[in-house]
């Protein structure tokens, strides 16, 4: 099995994942092989909670413009959009 924390890269904190908090739904960025299963042991053994759904998106990678000309490319990113049955996850414990 892979290191949970291989798995979950980061959480994703926007606007949206903020109003999806509060109906118990969280977005992490995610290793690209990783499938629903792995996610969800990765996020109940890191966070210690019980997740009841996995859902998951790969946004592809674009062209990057600068001053009219191509310059590089953004990476791909797997999003995982995880709800909970129990427990409650804190990002800025403390603030």
């Amino acid at each position: 099995m892979k290191d949970p924390r291989g798995i979950i890269k980061h959480p994703l904190i926007t606007e949206k994942s903020s109003d999806l908090k509060e109906v118990n739904w969280y977005v992490f960025a995610v290793d690209r092989r990783a499938n629903k299963r792995e996610i969800s042991d990765a996020v109940e053994k890191i966070f210690k909670v019980k997740v009841d759904r996995v859902r998951t998106l790969t946004k592809a990678g674009k062209s990057v413009k600068r001053f009219g000309r191509k310059v590089g490319r953004s990476s791909p990113v797997k999003k995982a959009y995880v709800k909970l049955k129990e427990g409650n996850i804190e990002f800025f414990e403390g603030v």
